[in-house]
């Protein structure tokens, strides 16, 4: 009942300008246009080539079809909002909207950093357990954590959007974020419920550290393994592999982290849209990028499917 009082008290929220001047705000529709094109095209190719070739049918492909879903997600999420806001320079999104925005945010964000511990966990038992890979990893058991990190998104989603939109607000209805995120909507709420809904925020931060840590602890047995291997060849080969995750993992962590707990001495406006901008848009837009640079099986599928697409074919 909490929050349909709520919501007939507040009917919108006002989200924070990309920029102050018609001609910059149309600057960042086109880029965001951009970005998102390319997520959809690269995202997409990455899908298909997954879905259609059989060669690709490998526990390390099947969890980068779900992340490349999750990255659409995001996309899709944060990015026709803040389109058409800056089309037709506006800055309001209804009370429901915001809702939503915030479940499928967290949603997705929470999906994602799961698998990416799952992914994690596939390149450790590739490079340091071998010989048991195909036990490990079996094809139920890549079904059932795929399935384990939608549930642990949706389940998160629901419990922070429920808890966060039953707080009643009491210090109006504007934003400090071009989007819908819960610790600016915490801002707007009274101070005891801002720290009750502050515990359930710590508690979501305690297991995504705890994902963080085991994904730590992987790398520095894989890269112990790896070491220990004696061509040269070998060693690069297994580094090749894990590469790219380190590199989609690293950007992830840290644009996240860093716009959650930077110091407030360092507080700019400017630079929370831009660290928003990058681990909401720009980080789920250059992960087909990513995954696809170091990955010759993925080039060739996608550069395959391609040519049986091309009229010239």
């Amino acid at each position: 009942m909490k929050l349909m009082s709520n919501s007939s008290s507040i009917s919108q929220f006002l989200l924070l300008p990309l920029a102050d001047t018609r001609q910059l705000q149309l600057l960042h529709l086109w880029l965001f246009l951009g970005i998102s094109l390319a997520a959809l095209l690269g995202n997409g190719l990455i899908i298909s080539a997954v879905a259609c070739d059989h060669h690709l049918h490998t526990p390390m492909h099947f969890f980068l079809l779900n992340l490349s879903l999750t990255d659409l997600g995001c996309i899709c999420t944060i990015v026709p909002k803040a389109m058409h806001n800056s089309l037709w320079d506006t800055t309001t999104i209804s009370y429901m909207g915001c809702a939503a925005q915030v479940f499928f945010f967290v949603f997705f964000m929470v999906t994602e950093f799961s698998l990416l511990t799952i992914m994690c966990y596939d390149r450790y038992v590739a490079i340091c357990k071998p010989l048991h890979y195909g036990t490990l990893l079996g094809s139920r058991a890549c079904a059932h954590m795929a399935a384990a990190a939608w549930a642990s998104g949706f389940l998160n989603a629901l419990l922070h959007t429920a808890n966060t939109f039953s707080l009643p607000l009491c210090q109006g209805n504007a934003l400090g974020q071009f989007f819908c995120e819960i610790p600016h909507i915490l801002q707007l709420s009274c101070s005891y419920s801002y720290l009750r809904n502050l515990g359930l925020i710590l508690v979501g931060a305690c297991l995504l550290f705890g994902c963080f840590i085991f994904i730590v602890f992987s790398y520095v047995q894989i890269f112990r393994a790896v070491l220990r291997i004696p061509s040269e060849q070998g060693r690069h080969k297994a580094f090749s592999t894990c590469l790219p995750h380190l590199v989609v993992v690293s950007l992830f962590v840290s644009t996240g982290v860093f716009s959650y707990l930077k110091p407030p001495s360092i507080f700019s406006t400017s630079l929370d849209l831009t660290l928003s901008v990058l681990y909401s848009v720009v980080t789920p837009a250059i992960n087909p990028i990513i995954y696809s640079l170091r990955n010759q099986e993925l080039k060739d599928a996608v550069r395959k499917m391609m040519t049986r697409c091309s009229p010239d074919a």
